[in-house]
């Protein structure tokens, strides 16, 4: 899920990640800000799901995929969009 908090005086919107996968152990975010070298982690709750905040600038778009396990790459289901990528499959998308 991403939930979007936007403020009328910053140049940025607040984007809450949040994301289960089945007996997932660590998650990790890539891709955001086009960075796909340094992983935003997120924190694992109680009930299994993780989440992390990022600071976004408006009025832009950022491909990201999740990292399960560093094995596994999921994209997120409730994300604005998907576009393809140059492996054959495809990126989330978020657009601030």
């Amino acid at each position: 899920m991403l939930q979007k908090t936007y403020y009328k005086t910053k140049d940025y919107c607040k984007v809450k990640f949040s994301f289960k996968p089945e007996l997932a152990e660590t998650v990790e975010i890539l891709g955001l800000n086009s960075d796909w070298e340094n992983a935003v982690i997120m924190a694992k709750k109680k009930d299994g799901s993780f989440s992390a905040e990022v600071n976004l600038p408006k009025d832009s778009s950022h491909e990201f995929k999740y990292l399960v396990d560093n094995a596994t790459w999921v994209n997120d289901p409730e994300a604005d969009t998907e576009v393809p990528n140059v492996f054959g499959g495809s990126n989330s998308v978020v657009s601030i």
